[in-house]
């Protein structure tokens, strides 16, 4: 998921997540400090992989694309990511609250988690995580490396931004 059209020449780091994970709720500080360093020539595509252990996982990435479809995607992800208690607690209600709160058409997600629209999505995201061998959240994947971010959060800013320095020096 990205809010912005596919630009030229950006880098791509695409991050398997599940908003209802705490570690992927941890790792939303390096995002914003990988998003503030790089800009435009970094591309943050989030990439769904609900675990089976939380029930409302599929649900909520549903709900994070119907957010990507009103145009606040990311807003959306970090707001439901910010209340991981709150989701686990209370399920697609909060989900479509959560839109309410943001401004986006709440009426429509509603619809849109009981229509099932974005299914095929999530299911493709989540049968490519585990073509490539992706076992928990989050995981990252920049230049074809992947990086598990499930286990330890330690050293993995550090460890995208390197890759990042590299592959961008490479294309100039």
């Amino acid at each position: 998921m990205n809010d912005s059209p596919v630009r030229t020449g950006a880098l791509v780091l695409d991050v398997w997540c599940e908003l209802q994970c705490p570690d992927c709720r941890r790792a939303l500080d390096d995002l914003r400090a990988l998003r503030a360093r790089y800009g435009d020539r970094l591309e943050l595509r989030l990439r769904h992989f609900p675990l089976e252990k939380h029930k409302h996982a599929f649900a909520a990435a549903q709900a994070a694309e119907e957010a990507l479809e009103q145009g606040k995607g990311w807003e959306y992800v970090e707001a439901v990511l910010g209340r991981v208690e709150e989701l686990d607690r209370r399920g697609e209600p909060f989900l479509v609250e959560v839109a309410g709160e943001l401004g986006l058409d709440a009426e429509e997600f509603d619809t849109a988690l009981i229509d099932g629209r974005h299914i095929l999505i999530v299911d493709a995201d989540q049968a490519e995580g585990k073509a490539i061998g992706v076992t928990g959240t989050p995981t990252y994947v920049i230049g074809g490396e992947r990086l598990d971010g499930g286990k330890s959060q330690e050293g993995l800013r550090a460890r995208v931004a390197e890759i990042a320095d590299r592959l961008l020096a490479e294309q100039e």
